[in-house]
């Protein structure tokens, strides 16, 4: 639910299934440039906004499946508003804080590990203002699919792969087709499954 119109973007692209959604992209784009862009999809549709950038038509059940993810924030904002909190503006704000909040408190005791194990190498910086709440990272002597499924012997979910970042893998002297492991948090994420996480890794290095 982010403030594009505080961004300041042109155009912004977004992901729903980021958001618990269907596999569904939005974007936004500003009325003006949205006007001047040559249109994409069949000349019937050309002279609709909402029709111009999609050349094949929506997914209709996808785009009714968004309606769930509206409902779902809603939900969230409803519980934790406060009387001054009522506009759909000041709702996406307190979710996003609320959300931002409880994934960066989760971050600082992965990454103090993780940035201190000799065996190691965090992606990133180790400092939980720089980054958003998904931690990727190798280990040294270990393939990253090897990791993932000790991890996933202990009932504990992380991904491993490039995640179709090919380039950035390349740049960072990774083998793309090795990858790194990633942990990701959410705001339903507790501190309990992050030690669990920790103490996996710990078991697993030492192994």
């Amino acid at each position: 639910m982010p403030d594009v119109a505080a961004l300041g973007a042109d155009v912004y692209l977004f992901s729903l299934y980021k958001v618990y959604g269907p596999h569904l992209g939005a974007m936004v784009v500003r009325g003006e440039l949205a006007a001047a862009l040559p249109s994409q999809a069949h000349f019937f549709k050309s002279e609709a906004i909402q029709g111009r950038f999609t050349p094949a038509g929506p997914d209709h059940a996808q785009v009714a499946a968004v309606n769930g993810v509206v409902d779902y924030l809603e939900s969230v904002a409803a519980h934790h508003a406060r009387n001054d909190e009522k506009s759909v503006a000041a709702q996406a704000r307190l979710v996003r804080t609320l959300f931002h909040h409880a994934e960066s408190a989760l971050l600082p005791p992965l990454l103090d590990f993780l940035s201190a194990h000799p065996r190691v190498r965090l992606i990133g910086s180790a400092q939980p203002v720089d980054r958003a709440p998904t931690v990727a990272f190798t280990v040294e002597g270990l393939a990253s699919v090897e990791v993932a499924q000790a991890l996933a012997r202990l009932d504990i979910g992380a991904g491993h792969g490039n995640f179709y970042a090919y380039r950035l893998m390349q740049a960072l002297g990774i083998d793309p087709a090795e990858g790194v492991v990633r942990a990701s948090f959410v705001h339903y994420t507790s501190g309990a499954d992050v030690d669990r996480l920790i103490a996996g890794l710990a078991s697993i290095l030492e192994g």
